[in-house]
């Protein structure tokens, strides 16, 4: 009787091995990646916690620009083409648009929300070339046609710009920062200047921010996500601008290395308001 048992039991666990790990040859599985990324699927945005308007005693709005061809924003800015396993910032973004997700704004104020058939005439450029056809005498023949291209603007798209609120909470006794809206910028190469694409409101797009995985290159199995890497504030900037009664931006009255001096000094305007918050 103990030996009938004995093997029952062998049995029973022979085969939750092999629906466990299988012989490998099955048609499910992940091809960006060992297994399934189901921690992804699950995971969900993070917000700050609510803050009362009587506790914050100070607040400064900032713009700050990120170059994403610097080494440290490379995680935003690549792949530059389609990928079935990664996927960019500003793919990211473009997507969800065009499905009707995410509206694009005109401005920072997000009172104008653009069109789909606007945002559509931003992203997909049309490109002028030939198809060789052949006539019914076998000769061939160059027909000029245009071709909708929707992937080089992804290369082109190498600047973003940030506006974030920095509040103090008197109640925790602490700075805080909250990104409010993100704006991408087009280089135009024959005019060495960038076009404003469109701006989308932050706290509308966390909930897809965290449904992608970011690009790891120490362990690509790390499940961080753009959201995890916004709220470690994991990304190279500068200040281009501060709230002031002009409301001019800091290349306005600056140039060259008193620019990049002028946004040091905001920075460190910020800094030394946490700083003088203690007291030893």
């Amino acid at each position: 009787m103990k030996r009938i048992a004995g093997i029952f039991i062998f049995l029973i666990l022979a085969y939750e091995t092999e629906a466990q790990f299988g012989d490998g040859s099955s048609e499910e599985a992940n091809p960006c990646g060992a297994i399934d990324n189901t921690l992804i699927l699950n995971k969900r945005p993070m917000f700050g916690a609510y803050t009362r308007e009587a506790d914050v005693a100070w607040e400064k709005r900032v713009w700050r620009e990120l170059d994403l061809r610097e080494k440290i924003n490379h995680p935003l800015y690549y792949p530059v083409d389609n990928q079935p396993c990664r996927i960019s910032l500003f793919q990211l973004i473009s997507k969800h648009i065009l499905k009707g997700d995410i509206i694009a704004f005109a401005d920072e104020s997000f009172y104008s929300p653009l069109t789909l058939s606007v945002v559509k005439a931003k992203l997909i450029e049309a490109i002028e070339t030939t198809e060789i056809r052949y006539k019914p005498d076998g000769e061939q023949e160059e027909i000029p046609i245009v071709a909708a291209d929707s992937t080089s603007i992804f290369t082109k798209v190498i600047k973003i710009r940030f506006m974030e609120d920095w509040f103090l909470n008197k109640e925790r006794s602490d700075v805080e920062v909250r990104i409010t809206g993100i704006a991408f910028y087009e280089y135009v190469e024959d005019k060495e200047a960038y076009k404003e694409l469109f701006w989308v409101y932050f706290p509308a797009v966390k909930k897809y921010l965290a449904k992608y995985r970011v690009f790891n290159s120490r362990n690509i199995s790390d499940y961080s996500t753009f959201d995890d890497l916004f709220q470690r504030r994991e990304f190279g900037s500068y200040i281009v601008k501060e709230s002031n009664v002009y409301d001019r931006f800091v290349f306005d009255y600056c140039k060259g290395t008193d620019a990049l001096l002028e946004s040091d000094r905001i920075k460190y305007d910020i800094f030394k308001m946490e700083h003088d918050l203690w007291h030893y």
